[in-house]
This record gives C-alpha cells, structure tokens and sequence, in this order.
C-alpha cells in the first residue's frame, strides 16, 4: 500500500486532519505538528511550490496494523516472520521478489538543476544546526553485503549538499569505510509504512531491508538513473546522489529522549539529481515524538522476539513509550520451566543491546498495559531472587546517566526483573499446581449490561 493509498484510508475513516492554510516549514510547521501530537495531519500549502507535508502517520500501533492489515498484537510475529524469511532468502543467496517497474512513480518528475530550497525541509527548533529531513531513509550497495537501508537525519548546509548523522559501525558507515570515493547513493522520502518499517529494523548483514519491506506488504521496486541501485517505485521523492568523505559539523538536533545531541563531524552528501511524484508528499516528523520513538522502538522487538524465542516460549515484546522507546521492554512468555523468566532476561539484552531494563511477564499479563505490569510486578517478583543486575555494559548513547566515552561505546548497569509466576519454594522445592494457581487474579463473572439498563 503506497503513502497515498494509506493517506486516502486515513481520509476515509476520518483519521486525518487536513490544513489548507499556508504554514512555513521554518519553525511554525513543527509547532502545528507538535501541538496535534499523535493526530495524523496534512500541510496542502507548505510555502513550496508543487509540494504537501504529512505527519503523524505512523505515530501508533494501530497505525501500523492498520496498514498491514493486522491486529496490533500480531506486528511482533509479522516483523519477525518478515525478517526471518528474508534471513533464508539470503542464506540461499536468492534475489529480492518485488516487481521492477520501468517507468516508476517516483520518477514522473526528474530535476538535474538541484535546488534542495525547493523541498519543505523543516527547521524543528531554534536550536536546529540548519533545516532538517527526518524521515530520508539512505539506499547504499556494500560491495560485500548489497543494498542496505537505513534512517538518517540529513541537515541541510547548501543548495546541493547535506550533512549525515552516521553512526560507527552500522552499515552505511561501513560501506563508505570500504570506499575510497565518493559512494553512490540514493534517499527516499514519503514512503509506504512497511517500508518505514524495514529500514528502521536491524537485520543481520547481507539481509536486505527491500526484502523485508516485499515481505511485508509487496512493495514495486525501481531503478536509480544515476547508480545501480533500487528504491521502492511508490516513493514521493528520491535525492540521487553521493556520500562523500569530506566532513563537516552536525548538529545540534534533538534525539530520541527529548534531548539534544552532540554535535559532530560527520560525511557531507552531494546531491546530483532530484526526482518526485507530480505534487509530491514530504513526510515529516517531529524528532523525540510519537514516530520517531515508533520507528525507532517497534523494529528492535521482533530481534528480541528472535533471541528470547531461542531460549523458551516466547508470546509477544513490547518496547514501551515512557523508555523512550528504545530503553525499557516488557517480554511475555509463556512459561515452561523454572527459570524461564532468568532465561528470557539475558535473551532480552541480547537481542536489543541498547536495551537497560526489561520485566518478563506471564502470558495472563497484557504486556501493552503498564498496569497490568506493574501488578505481575508487585504481586509476583521478589528482588533478592527475581533480581538480575548486569553492571558496566554497552550500552545507549540517547542515555543521558551512562557513561559516556568519546569515540566509544556508552556504558551503563542493566535491570532485569522476572516478574513471573514461581514454579519454586524458597527452599527449592517446586510448587503444585494449585500453589501456582494461588497467584492468578479472581475474575468476576462476565455480564451482558443490556439486560439491566
């Protein structure tokens, strides 16, 4: 389902609230976003010609489900089936099964003269470096591993130039560390929501994210007229051009926490080429607020799905809003021995290593309702033995009390509560059946109120 088509669904269900005022894209734009935070909205006039804004679009859980066609319980286990066959696909060396479209959408328009003042590029606040793209996600080909997708904020420092947050050791840093030239790219912006979503995930490398997006939803794939990449044909707009290892210095911006970040040199981007849909969509969101936090939380649960699944039997993960999306997780498993919860801890720390606290539950515990959590912990955990406390680990940089170390990875202690029904005594015997059922909650019998009002 392409960003339009999504958009029209929106519209119909009268979940989209639509501006037809002018509002500048320096300043007041993000104001307006903010103040109708977690409300999916449409700029028609967003001071530049041939161009609307969308935000909020993909701020929820049921946002997602809806594109996908599924229940917002179910996006954990499509993610991870997502990733693990695209897994397969390439263990077996096989190709990306997405139609190749020869005249694409995303090419009606195509721009040699760039002039990247043209685009609705938002300048959040006033403490921004320069105008910035929140939602370009980066197309590279790694001569060892192939194309790899990725988010990166770009700021704007010139008619044809960005600067690139790019972080140390993931992919696109990778590649351009592998080149002594310039290395060619492409970015993407306005894109369907399942594409959104496979390159905010993380696979393992030679895993292509355009798989994981076709997998997802089908997803119609292009040529670039400038390099031998693909980008998904349905995309509102594609800057052609080229990382570069010129650097220049990056930020401030604000991150995931609310926060600003620090300010870096990092790689400019030359841009050679612009092509977009006729009357493109620019989608742009608002740093530290509901998609990014979506973006960047919602694709690490089904790699801690994967790895907890290793260990027991593991029901559903949810990376919670108030952990800044990223820092905190709830981890439901169905329990089957003893230390099953133990077990499912440390699997959580693995499979998200920017993780710091988790809390396993059992599965008569709603993981999306913090309550309900809260109550499994009050009723079920002892600290002195449900307790794991991992100290001195990599860990987050978005979080402010580690230990921060210039050109390393930030380090901080890791929380673990297993938050499970016991299977055992203090003194290690195991419990019966009915000293186990003595912690499940007393449920009043149900009642059809029509009889009575």
């Amino acid at each position: 389902m392409s960003l339009r088509a999504y958009l029209h669904m929106l519209r119909e269900r009268g979940e989209l609230i639509q501006i037809d005022q002018e509002v500048d894209p320096l300043l007041e734009m993000a104001g307006v976003i903010s103040a109708l935070e977690g409300k999916a909205v449409w700029f028609t006039h967003p001071k530049r010609e041939g161009y609307s804004v969308v935000s909020g679009i993909c701020a929820h859980r049921e946002q997602f489900a809806l594109a996908l066609n599924v229940q917002p319980a179910q996006l954990v286990t499509v993610m991870a089936e997502a990733v693990g066959q695209a897994t397969k696909v390439s263990a077996g060396r096989g190709e990306i099964q997405a139609e190749l479209v020869d005249h694409p959408p995303c090419q009606e328009v195509i721009e040699r003269d760039v002039d990247l003042n043209r685009l609705p590029i938002l300048t959040h606040t006033s403490y921004d470096g320069g105008p910035y793209i929140s939602t370009g996600i980066v197309v590279v080909r790694d001569p060892d591993f192939g194309l790899n997708l990725s988010f990166h904020r770009l700021m704007q420092i010139g008619p044809r130039q960005f600067v690139a947050r790019v972080v140390e050791g993931r992919g696109l840093h990778t590649a351009l560390g592998k080149a002594t030239h310039d290395v060619p790219i492409a970015i993407c912006i306005g894109n369907s929501l399942p594409v959104l979503l496979a390159a905010s995930m993380s696979p393992a490398k030679g895993v292509s994210e355009l798989a994981i997006a076709n997998l997802l939803q089908p997803t119609p794939l292009a040529r670039c007229l400038l390099a031998d990449l693909l980008v998904p044909a349905e995309t509102e707009i594609v800057l052609e051009g080229r990382l570069t290892h010129t650097l220049a210095a990056e930020g401030p911006f604000i991150d995931l926490t609310g926060t600003l970040d620090f300010v870096r040199q990092q790689p400019v981007i030359e841009i050679d080429c612009v092509t977009h849909r006729h009357n493109a969509i620019y989608h742009a969101l608002l740093p530290g607020r509901g998609e990014h936090r979506m973006l960047m939380g919602m694709p690490r649960e089904p790699t801690i799905f994967a790895e907890v699944s290793r260990e027991c039997d593991c029901r559903n993960v949810f990376i919670t809003p108030a952990g800044n999306s990223w820092l905190h997780a709830v981890v439901q498993i169905a329990k089957r021995h003893p230390d099953d919860g133990l077990k499912a801890i440390h699997a959580a720390f693995r499979g998200h290593a920017s993780l710091k606290h988790v809390v396993v539950v059992d599965t008569d515990i709603n993981p999306f309702d913090m309550a309900e959590v809260e109550w499994a912990i009050a009723t079920r955990f002892q600290a002195d033995r449900d307790l794991v406390v991992l100290a001195d680990q990599p860990s987050s940089s978005l979080d402010p009390s580690a230990t921060h170390v210039p050109g390393g990875k930030a380090r901080s202690s890791k929380m673990g509560l297993d938050a499970t029904i016991p299977w055992t005594s203090r003194d290690g015997r195991l419990l019966s059946q009915e000293e186990k059922d003595s912690f499940q909650r007393v449920m009043y019998p149900s009642i059809d109120l029509r009889k009575y009002t």
